[in-house]
């Protein structure tokens, strides 16, 4: 179609034309042609320029957006999954380390430290300026200007990362905040992008919750310096042997060189690189600023010389006592505190006597070893050692001898020596440590050579335990015994334990025989059958019938296997006759006894037979040491500890034993004064009070329960008296010109052998016999093997000690009299009347049945004796026979006896 102006194009396309920029108002082309009509033509329209340019730059920057986008929601979340996973930084404004707890002696020295980490707290203000700048020009120079993380560090190392060979350890980029992260909050060293991603975002947290002095404190006191020294207190210390604010220039860049890695920079493995990495550390203290650069020289040219460091503890012989305080301490406490809470134990240990009573323990056991065990033969043998009568070379011998494993239970003082002539008895050992061991040779004593050929000839290359003496050039032979013993040393009035060995050798076994080994008392369980009849008034000079008795199938005996008629009580205990302990029994009723037995925290519950009666139940030292204490005390309950006081990390007291304390004594009030006279046609004056006085300091109190009277407790310790005096513990009293008291124990076939006795301050308990119940052999009782060690310890003891008497409880009178076997002293209450055995049955209607006795509970053979109780009736009981004042009448037996004699029960 035409248009009017006869350009034949319509308008639509004219416009399109304008758009695209191919056509003109007029409707010509720019070429001067006539347009044409279409776009397809050679004189159309041209296409828009850079279309698929713009199409591809469009759909690129959609990928971009979308794929920043999706990245953007990746990481986010990501980081909300990392936010969400991350510990509180809370905990670090209370930042209190894991320190290690020190058990402190009676005279308040170290005696041993419990710890999982070694570490000595110094807070940030004790912390010498050396020593922090040190650390910082080492790990972290812009530490005070970060914000916890250092961007620059961060690039610098992972060039030099990419730039390294495979295999070599990556360079570090973590600052000093990031490394508190890491260690206290994140408890990982793994190497990973997700965990150092956590350690910078912890690292900005501390960085806006802690000051930048709190967070050096908490790094310099965390970090691990190698030799089991956590933080840089104990640091110095192993190092060193001194307190961080004696270090030097040169120390102090020694310490700060080991957190890139302790165990390369050991000073004793490898001095020359320890003492490289020392001078690293100085010339960047000195590039910093920290020191002059003529300071680290003078530095650098230093020696690195570490001081060995012995750490305290345990004191020698204090490991069973250490250990039992450790114990107690878990079970109030827990592990974790016990050992990282910083907690300051003070016991009662006694160094001084706890050599004393370990001698004598060991001196005891090795000498019932030697008479009765044997020598058992050498503990091991080296080749090659020639058997002519000269001596070979210490070439020959000491490398073997070096080399060989040392027995556990061989004491300090021993040596371990190979017989290099048998003939001459010549021995060699090695003095000194085993790297710079040093050869000696010596003479076995005589003595020790006959006693080795009565059991076994030896033989060269056999390797046996010496001990060098002090003169001669001679050796005693030695050898670690198989009996064990325990001791318990401890202070009357106050329950305190002093002393406690619990066997042989705590490197050979840390099982505590003191405190842990049940173990029958025999004879020695019988002063408290005696406190029962004196708690019911039974007087000390009341005869009861020793003759024979028995109830069902048990015929019990005395040692002697004789017997003495009517005898008083103050024999009977004496001479432990078991006949009259019976009877005593018997009469005053077993459930008395073992409830005597139960307050006295001697045992927590017994059977009510009355083989108990002759110390057929189990306890241990340290109870029986409290329950002989309470007899000395008065009757008042001592309780055993071995704990002063436990005090926190701030010093605060958190325990203290119960019963015995301080309180500040009440003011006194003064008379009242009286005023001036009053005018005449006055009222009277009125007195005026006077001020209260000041009080003179302050008042002990005792809240601990009397288990017992003082009055029967007193008659105990008197009696007690004369069996040491000259009665079954006169070997254990030899030689001691102070009171004491004591009694003798001897368990069933001789398989326990005991001595407790006391002064009237101190008590001492001794047990001997073997971990596994065997008999100690035929007449081998308490006297004659634990009273010596007793004896030894407590002349010990006294020497240092003023001499004491036994306080006498207000209305006793001594009183001389003749018991019948000679003559003796006794105490006796108001209403008893001295020397005189009452008719005890006179008001007795009826005879005494198994309910009165016990019997209804005892065992029906031997191998029951110790066990629970029975159930089973045995039988009613006979009136008394007359003539025989005291005496329960025999029980007849049901059934026929099934068990044998065991007259041995309690013995002795």
């Amino acid at each position: 179609m035409t248009l009017r102006n006869g350009s034949g194009q319509d308008g639509r396309m004219l416009v399109t034309s304008r758009i695209g920029g191919s056509g003109v108002a007029d409707g010509r082309h720019p070429s001067g042609g006539a347009g044409a009509s279409g776009f397809g033509g050679p004189g159309g329209p041209r296409r828009p320029r850079y279309r698929l340019i713009r199409r591809i730059a469009g759909g690129g920057m959609a990928l971009l957006l979308l794929a920043s986008a999706t990245s953007g929601l990746v990481l986010w979340t990501k980081y909300e999954q990392l936010v969400a996973d991350l510990p509180t930084v809370d905990g670090l404004r209370t930042y209190q380390p894991p320190v290690m707890s020190r058990l402190y002696s009676g005279d308040d020295r170290v005696m041993a430290e419990l710890a999982a980490e070694r570490r000595i707290f110094v807070p940030y203000s004790a912390i010498p300026d050396r020593v922090k700048n040190a650390f910082i020009a080492t790990e972290d120079q812009k530490f005070y200007t970060h914000g916890g993380v250092d961007p620059f560090a961060i690039i610098r190392a992972g060039l030099t990362d990419l730039t390294m060979h495979k295999g070599h350890r990556p360079l570090g980029a973590s600052t000093i905040t990031q490394q508190v992260a890491r260690v206290m909050l994140l408890g990982s060293n793994a190497v990973s992008l997700q965990r150092k991603a956590k350690e910078a975002l912890l690292a900005i947290r501390i960085e806006q919750t802690l000051s930048k002095e709190k967070i050096l404190e908490i790094y310099l006191n965390e970090i691990y310096l190698g030799a089991g020294a956590y933080g840089i207190g104990a640091a110095a210390q192993t190092y060193f042997n001194k307190p961080l604010d004696q270090l030097d220039d040169a120390e102090a860049a020694f310490l700060g060189g080991l957190p890139r890695s302790p165990t390369n920079y050991n000073p004793y493995r490898y001095p020359d690189a320890a003492r490289a990495r020392r001078n690293w550390v100085l010339q960047r203290m000195a590039e910093v600023h920290d020191i002059t650069p003529e300071a680290a020289r003078a530095a650098q040219q230093e020696p690195l010389m570490p001081q060995a460091f012995t750490r305290p503890g345990p004191v020698p012989g204090s490991e069973w006592f250490a250990e039992e305080v450790r114990r107690q301490l878990i079970d109030r406490y827990g592990v974790d505190t016990t050992m990282q809470g910083g907690l300051s134990v003070h016991t009662s240990f006694d160094p001084h006597l706890q050599q004393i009573a370990t001698a004598a323990v060991r001196d005891g056991l090795a000498a019932y070893d030697r008479d009765h065990g044997g020598w058992r033969g050498p503990v091991g043998q080296l080749d090659g050692i020639g058997a002519g009568r000269t001596t070979p070379p210490s070439d020959q011998w000491m490398p073997g001898l070096t080399a060989a494993p040392r027995p556990a239970g061989m004491l300090d003082s021993w040596r371990l020596g190979v017989i290099l002539s048998p003939a001459t008895g010549e021995v060699g050992w090695a003095e000194g440590t085993p790297a710079a061991a040093s050869p000696r040779t010596g003479r076995l004593l005589a003595r020790d050579m006959a006693w080795m050929r009565r059991w076994r000839l030896p033989r060269a290359g056999d390797l046996v335990l010496i001990e060098p003496q002090a003169e001669g050039g001679t050796v005693a032979l030695r050898q670690i015994p198989k009996v064990e013993g325990a001791l318990v040393t401890m202070d009357v009035r106050t329950g305190r334990v002093l002393a406690m060995v619990g066997g042989w050798s705590f490197n050979a076994s840390q099982f505590n025989r003191a405190t842990q080994a049940l173990r029958q008392p025999g004879s020695s369980f019988k002063p408290f059958v005696y406190l029962t009849a004196m708690e019911q008034g039974i007087s000390p000079s009341q005869k009861f019938d020793d003759s024979p008795v028995s109830y069902g199938t048990w015929h019990p005996n005395n040692f002697e296997k004789d017997f003495w008629g009517p005898t008083t009580l103050h024999d009977a205990l004496r001479e432990s006759r078991n006949l009259v302990t019976i009877r005593l029994a018997a009469h005053i009723g077993m459930k008395s006894v073992a409830a005597m037995a139960a307050n006295l925290h001697l045992v927590d519950s017994m059977p009510h037979v009355l083989p108990a009666a002759l110390g057929a139940v189990e306890t241990t030292v340290l109870r029986e040491a409290g329950a002989y204490a309470t007899i000395a005390a008065g009757g008042r309950l001592v309780t055993p500890t071995l704990i002063d006081d436990v005090q926190d990390r701030d010093g605060r007291v958190l325990w203290r034993p119960d019963g015995i304390g301080l309180q500040p004594a009440a003011p006194t009030q003064a008379p009242a004064t009286t005023p001036p006279a009053s005018p005449a046609g006055s009222s009277p004056a009125t007195p005026l009070p006077a001020p209260p006085a000041p009080a003179d300091g302050p008042e002990m109190t005792d809240t601990r329960p009397q288990v017992a009277s003082p009055a029967s407790a007193f008659q105990i310790t008197t009696m007690m008296r004369d069996v040491i005096r000259r009665g079954t513990g006169v070997q254990a009293g030899a030689g001691i010109d102070y009171p004491i008291a004591g009694k003798t124990g001897t368990s069933q076939d001789f398989n326990d052998a005991w001595f407790a006795g006391f002064s009237p301050d101190i008590v001492t308990i001794v047990w001997v016999g073997f971990d596994t119940p065997q008999t100690l052999g035929k007449n081998e009782t308490g006297a004659a093997i634990a009273g010596p060690i007793w004896n030894r310890v407590m002349k010990a003891v006294l020497a240092d000690r003023p001499r004491l008497d036994f306080p006498v409880p207000e209305g006793i009178t001594l009183a001389r009299y003749d018991t019948g076997i000679g003559v003796t002293v006794d105490a006796f209450k108001p209403d008893q009347v001295p020397g005189i055995s009452s008719d005890l049955y006179a008001n007795v209607t009826g005879a005494l049945t198994s309910a009165d006795t016990g019997a209804e509970n005892m065992p029906d053979s031997e191998d029951d004796m110790a066990a629970s109780p029975a159930t089973r009736q045995v039988g009613s009981t006979a009136a008394p026979p007359p003539g025989a004042p005291g005496q329960p009448g025999v029980p007849a037996a049901e059934k026929p006896p099934a068990g044998g004699d065991i007259g041995m029960g309690g013995l002795y």
